[in-house]
């Protein structure tokens, strides 16, 4: 995975399935404590992934 754009595109994922795995939610932590900062799109994605939450239209599941 292109480590410049992996945040976005874990994000990408979650939105695209409706649903933030915890392997999916483990990835973006890791790529968070790796870089050691969020870039301004880095940081819109991750806002965009918690409104979608909030508005229900991903949930979290327990696993695939």
């Amino acid at each position: 995975m292109n480590t410049a754009f992996a945040i976005r595109r874990l994000v990408e994922e979650a939105i695209y399935t409706k649903s933030l795995t915890p392997e999916v939610e483990n990835a973006i932590n890791f790529e968070l404590t790796r870089l050691g900062y969020v870039s301004e799109a880095d940081y819109e994605a991750l806002e965009l992934l918690m409104e979608e939450m909030d508005a229900g239209r991903i949930r979290l599941i327990a696993s695939r």
